[in-house]
């Protein structure tokens, strides 16, 4: 039992450290979020039947690892409020940028979400990419303002997203626990600031960190002229 205290505290401060705001200003709205929480279950079940029926590849890619899954299998583990970080910072990935298909644009034009920037350093002179330790969730607005959304640790790992509408970006990744690595779900309300996370209570005993993501990445160009 203070195993698992442990772990959860570990994994709230891990995944919110750019997402928390002072709990003297968040009370009220911290009261509202909790209250949502359990009259909008459904509709956040059916938010990850979407996002994972969107993700046929990464569904396979767990589902070899740990078996058959569905939306029903992840369960909110907690809700908190978004510091968004918000920095004047146009997104750096141009349409040549080999790194530019893996971004996901706002589906009514209004930025990019990316989630791989930090991630992956995909220099010219690299012949694949280098995957740093950390993760960010970063949201390139269209009015040339950045948001840091979310941060994790080497203990874990953004792996995959996607829009499911104009307010909603879903994030696909794992973390790593005590007993082992766990496929683990978070919903990024970029209007209100809000993020849902969801945790899977099957997991893998071992893992390859960036098998994911090396083969996602393995089509990216990184010759300097894209030859």
């Amino acid at each position: 039992m203070k195993a698992r205290i442990r772990f959860y505290l570990f994994l709230i401060l891990s995944i919110s450290i750019w997402s928390c705001s002072s709990s003297d200003s968040n009370d009220e709205s911290s009261n509202d979020i909790n209250q949502g929480e359990l009259h909008d279950e459904a509709y956040y079940q059916n938010l990850i039947g979407i996002g994972l029926s969107k993700n046929p590849n990464w569904s396979k890619h767990w589902g070899t690892i740990i078996g058959p899954f569905e939306a029903g299998d992840f369960h909110l583990t907690f809700t908190d409020s978004i510091d968004p970080m918000e920095m004047p910072e146009v997104n750096p990935i141009g349409s040549g940028d080999p790194l530019s298909p893996y971004q996901f644009p706002h589906p009514e034009g209004k930025g990019t979400m990316d989630i791989y920037l930090y991630k992956v350093e995909a220099q010219e002179t690299l012949d694949k990419p280098f995957l740093n330790p950390d993760s960010e969730v970063i949201w390139f607005r269209e009015d040339g303002m950045k948001e840091r959304l979310l941060f994790m640790g080497p203990s874990g790992m953004f792996e995959e997203g996607g829009w499911l509408n104009a307010q909603e970006f879903l994030v696909l990744g794992y973390f790593q626990e005590e007993e082992g690595f766990h496929p683990m779900i978070w919903i990024i309300d970029v209007d209100n600031h809000v993020f849902r996370q969801f945790r899977m209570d099957k997991f893998s005993e071992s893992y390859l960190p960036q098998s994911y993501l090396d083969q996602k990445l393995k089509s990216v160009n990184l010759s300097p002229n894209g030859n």
